[in-house]
């Protein structure tokens, strides 16, 4: 693919400044940029690397001395990150699908497909799905039985949508995410679990809680779905599973990293963003706009209000009000974990300082 600096101006809504149609084929980071490609120097710390590099054009700050760098052609940018979804997605060559059904791909004959669909190698559609327009379906992608797809979706290579799903427009799995599986549900059926006495203990305050139980399970199947609103993406190995009774949801715009896993029945809302190695338990729910740090974890059954902030390694083990900034494990306000940690730091020198007085105090003891 290749495009001018004047289309790359156009596609971001603003003006080129010199040589407009220098030709494009991708960008770079400003020490490594070819000729051909576009200097990402958003900020006047990488001017050294644009002199260094050979790019004719460069994506800069606002204000910067295009000519003085030495290029041809620039575009300038008051907050140039803000610029990258759009500029990346012109760049973006996609997942090379040919238009069409690939020869070897299994696609039901009750199945309808919207114009403009890619199905690569190997996919498997099933029965009654409904796969909307200009979907793009990688290599091995299985689409289970009554699923609903809205428009624009791309499953790459792997992804696996179960059965009687409902997913909007604008859905990116990454390979290898899973949205269905069922639930990790279980029930001991001749007496309570041991988890189930414990629990029961602790809450009326019994601390010397049975951790005698039956070891039995029995699984209760998931008869839910899952149902993901538009603009949501999944990323690579991560698991949604469906709900036990009711559908698992999740809003419009939020944005799952790799290797995140959400518990059947969980209620995520919208624009919120979860990252590596996030586990959302069953049955919590998740207001908006929240970011759930790397290896942050979520108890079952708990409610996180909207706006909510938690660092990563975070522990969530109750609710969390609207707005606060949580740290640690268990979850506590952050400037109170940052406490905590300053205070930790402390308790080498302050033992120390313990065992000192021990020692006096016992001198003073035996000289009693």
């Amino acid at each position: 693919m290749q495009f001018t600096l004047s289309e790359i101006a156009t596609s971001l809504g603003t003006d080129v400044l010199g040589n407009g149609d220098i030709v494009l084929s991708g960008a770079a980071e400003p020490a490594d940029a070819r000729a051909d490609q576009l200097a990402l120097a958003m900020n006047p710390k990488y001017a050294d690397g644009i002199i260094k590099g050979a790019a004719r054009a460069a994506l800069l700050w606002d204000g910067a001395d295009w000519r003085a760098l030495g290029l041809e052609g620039a575009i300038c940018l008051n907050r140039g990150k803000a610029a990258m979804p759009l500029l990346t997605r012109a760049l973006d060559p996609g997942l090379g699908i040919a238009p069409g059904i690939h020869p070897s791909a299994v696609v039901d004959e009750t199945a309808v497909l919207g114009e403009g669909v890619a199905i690569g190698p190997l996919a498997v559609i099933g029965a009654g799905v409904t796969l909307g327009t200009r979907a793009q379906v990688g290599a091995h992608v299985s689409i289970g039985y009554g699923t609903v797809i809205g428009d624009d979706v791309v499953l790459h290579p792997g992804a696996r949508i179960a059965h009687l799903c409902t997913i909007g427009a604008r859905f990116v799995a990454q390979s290898n995410a899973v949205v269905g599986g069922d639930g990790f549900s279980f029930v001991t059926l001749d007496k309570e679990s041991a988890v189930e006495s414990l629990r029961s203990g602790m809450a009326e305050g019994d601390q010397r809680a049975s951790v005698q139980g039956s070891a039995h399970w029995a699984r209760v199947h998931s008869l839910g779905g899952v149902t993901i609103g538009d603009d949501v993406e999944l990323g690579a190995s991560s698991t949604i599973d469906r709900g036990t009774i009711r559908d698992t949801r999740i809003g419009r715009g939020t944005k799952i990293d790799c290797q995140v896993q959400v518990g059947h029945n969980a209620e995520v809302g919208e624009d919120v963003m979860m990252c590596g190695n996030v586990g959302v338990s069953g049955s919590a729910r998740i207001g908006d706009r929240v970011v759930l740090g790397g290896k942050v974890g979520v108890s079952d059954n708990i409610f996180i209000g909207d706006d909510v902030i938690a660092g990563g390694g975070t522990n969530i083990y109750t609710n969390v009000p609207a707005g606060r900034a949580v740290l640690g494990s268990p979850a506590v306000k952050i400037e109170t974990e940052m406490a905590i940690r300053r205070e930790l730091r402390r308790l080498p020198r302050l033992a120390e300082t313990l065992r000192e007085l021990q020692k006096t105090v016992s001198k003073l003891v035996d000289k009693d």
